[in-house]
């Protein structure tokens, strides 16, 4: 079809679309861009930027995001979308441990990351829900940076970001799958992505909670703002 993607033709799940090598290195050229563009961009105030050991904990949290992603503790349902290992959690903490600008440059990033790794693509629109603007949300956790509870409140604003995202996707894009479940596509995307994106951040929000975590992740944001 071009040079990025080819089409690949399903009867039964209608045709989707597959990165080239071409277009995996567009996909990562895009990813190191906006990485980049973060560490050059100044903060609201015009006086900080994106440092180094804001890149080194950020690029570990986001592979630490990758590895997690692929254990799955229930197999990936039809249409996409599983159960991780507290996989948004680390790039939620991004957020929580340099503030809005930096968690949405690395969510951002990490979508296309996401992208690259394992693309489900119909439509340039619904890869950019799917990814760009879904996996993007859960840099809003840098709103509470600096809040009492800001993990959590930050997950919980993040994770309620990437469903408002991958329910549009489910409904405008997937809405055609709803009529065999007997469903309207609005109930058949909330239920869909409420399931899995639901049972993680449960997960989650009680790892959270527990004192050994909140404490450890307490003193990790000391660390890196001393």
């Amino acid at each position: 079809m071009s040079i990025f993607v080819t089409e690949i033709i399903d009867e039964e799940w209608g045709n989707s679309f597959e990165l080239t090598g071409i277009g995996y290195g567009a996909l990562i050229a895009v990813m190191l861009l906006i990485l980049l563009l973060g560490c050059v961009v100044s903060s609201a105030d015009g006086k900080k930027k994106i440092g180094t050991k804001q890149l080194v904990f950020s690029a570990a949290a986001m592979a630490l995001a990758m590895v997690t992603s692929e254990i799955k503790l229930i197999v990936d349902m039809p249409m996409g979308g599983s159960v991780t290992l507290c996989s948004m959690l680390f790039i939620c903490l991004i957020g929580y441990l340099f503030g809005l600008r930096t968690g949405l440059t690395a969510a951002v990033a990490y979508g296309f990351l996401q992208l690259v790794s394992n693309p489900y693509i119909i439509s340039i629109p619904q890869m950019l829900t799917d990814y760009i603007f879904a996996f993007g949300a859960l840099g809003l956790s840098g709103i509470f940076s600096n809040k009492k509870q800001g993990l959590l409140k930050g997950y919980l604003l993040g994770v309620l970001g990437r469903y408002f995202f991958t329910f549009l996707s489910g409904m405008i894009f997937f809405g055609s799958y709803a009529a065999s479940y007997n469903m309207t596509a609005p109930v058949y995307s909330l239920a869909y992505n409420g399931a899995y994106l639901g049972l993680e951040a449960l997960i989650t929000v009680i790892l959270i909670l527990l004192p050994p975590v909140s404490k450890g992740i307490l003193k990790v944001k000391s660390m890196v703002n001393e």
